[in-house]
């Protein structure tokens, strides 16, 4: 292990899959600690999976990462391409000569030994065990074989995985840097450790420790769910002669009811909320916020002002609940915080996805967004929600069902002659008075007139010119569509109830 005093942090995918949630909060909280404590932030492919692992999966990986601004220092930069940095390569398939090397170095000094149990012999231990009611754990049965029963399995045909010795009575101990000491006794640890599989693949609990003493990692900061692999980490450290790295374990992340977040419960790809429009300084914001806290009240904070504020004393033990609703508030102040230039260009490809799937029949232009940002801006919880709130604008004709139109109080003789003297109102204002504030005192008068409640008359004409019951306010949605298509949608309703 080079000897270096620098703080040097590393995330480490396999890209057997998308970008995870969690993989990215892990990401984001070694990040915000390399250049906090101004080192070194490393990314690491863990690819030995070969029939899982993807060129498809690495991009998805690659590509979350950089839009969520989590600069690497070393580390691939493209999928599928060399990577930089004084320690590549930075993939684990190209690292396998510095696997067999350490495995090696372990055969020689009897720190490990190759087994030549089969398969089905491990199942019917395991079996055995379960039956028992006893913790899964190997029996040793290679540990101490002679070189003629060695020589009689290569006989048989069999090929050998390689173990490491794990010592029956010793307790490991560290000082996490989230949770304190921990203590746990070697004989938890499911006896030996199968390092390196019989058709010479070597496994994780391996790879991740040879390739963090190579790169100098200084401190290891990933899930809880590896809080118990760091004994097992610990003791190949000390084995091949490396110091072992300061060790932190994050908190879970629970869904709702508290279980571990799973794609069955919570969408758990960041590509997912990518596409549904949260914009990257709401979720870098949140997933910092999912198991840290600044101490004080501060809730909405930039990734710069993270990096000035994070600690991992400030890091919580317990699970931290992923709750969508704090995640659409935080990404809405986000939204509200963008100049209007960058909220045209981050809403545009959300209209064009709405076109694509038939649910708008043109893309509004930029002045026409720019007009309309003070209406939606201070209501989107998401970009992707954009077509829910405004993309009736954006279309020939609405949809309207006969009886949303009839509000709860009214009948339909009293819709129709609502409407009716809400469009003759409306007809009466040209193009220079089509204002929000224009439009609103005659139909507030009118209603008052007929002696209707003022909400009555709205939601009727809201449900005529949208199709929809929820809209941004009335009179801004009537100055958006303007005067010739609200008079015309008002026409298409009055048809609609048989007027």
């Amino acid at each position: 292990m080079p000897d270096s005093p620098e703080t040097r942090v590393r995330i480490a995918p396999s890209p057997t899959g998308p970008l995870h949630i969690g993989t990215a909060r892990t990401a984001l909280f070694n990040y915000l600690f390399a250049r906090r404590q101004g080192g070194t932030f490393i990314l690491r492919l863990e690819d030995t999976d070969v029939a899982r692992s993807s060129l498809a999966y690495e991009k998805d990986i690659l590509d979350g990462l950089h839009w969520l601004g989590l600069t690497w220092d070393e580390g691939p930069e493209v999928a599928g391409q060399a990577a930089r940095g004084p320690y590549a390569p930075y993939r684990q398939m190209q690292r396998l000569p510095s696997y067999a090397a350490a495995a090696d170095r372990l055969l020689a000094a009897d720190l490990a030994y190759r087994c030549y149990c089969t398969p089905d012999e491990l199942d019917a231990e395991r079996r055995r065990l379960e039956a028992a009611k006893l913790p899964p754990r190997y029996n040793g049965r290679c540990a101490r074989l002679t070189d003629d029963e060695r020589r009689a399995f290569e006989a048989e045909g069999r090929r050998p995985a390689i173990r490491f010795r794990v010592p029956e009575q010793e307790v490991i101990a560290f000082d996490d840097l989230i949770r304190g000491r921990v203590e746990i006794d070697a004989s938890a640890l499911g006896g030996d450790l199968v390092i390196v599989r019989a058709d010479g693949n070597p496994l994780y609990h391996f790879t991740v420790v040879v390739d963090d003493a190579a790169m100098a990692i200084s401190h290891v900061i990933r899930g809880e769910d590896h809080l118990s692999n760091t004994p097992k980490h610990i003791l190949l450290f000390r084995a091949l002669g490396h110091p072992e790295p300061r060790f932190g374990h994050l908190p879970l992340i629970l869904n709702a009811d508290r279980t571990k977040m799973s794609k069955r419960k919570t969408q758990t790809a960041l590509a997912e909320y990518i596409e549904q429009g949260f914009v990257r300084e709401g979720l870098v914001n949140y997933l910092a916020l999912l198991g840290w806290s600044t101490g004080t009240e501060e809730e909405v904070l930039s990734l710069d002002e993270l990096t000035e504020r994070f600690d991992l004393a400030h890091v919580h033990k317990g699970g931290a609940v992923f709750d969508r609703e704090r995640l659409e508030w935080l990404n809405g102040q986000w939204i509200r915080r963008l100049g209007v230039d960058e909220f045209v260009d981050r809403l545009q490809p959300f209209f064009e996805v709405e076109l694509a799937g038939g649910r708008i029949d043109r893309l509004p232009t930029d002045d026409e967004l720019r007009s309309l940002a003070p209406v939606i801006q201070e209501r989107l919880p998401r970009l992707g929600a954009v077509g829910e709130l405004v993309g009736f604008l954006f279309v020939d004709r609405v949809e309207v069902d006969p009886a949303q139109l009839v509000p709860k109080r009214w009948d339909r003789a009293i819709t129709v002659d609502g409407l009716s003297a809400a469009r003759d109102a409306l007809a009466r204002h040209d193009e220079v008075t089509w204002e929000a504030d224009e439009l609103e005192p005659p139909l507030r008068g009118l209603a008052e007139t007929r002696g209707w409640k003022a909400g009555d008359l709205f939601m009727a004409i809201r449900v005529a010119v949208t199709g929809r019951t929820a809209t941004p306010p009335l009179f801004d949605t009537l100055v958006a569509l303007g005067r010739e298509r609200t008079l015309a949608r008002l026409d298409a309703a009055l048809a609609a109830l048989g007027s």
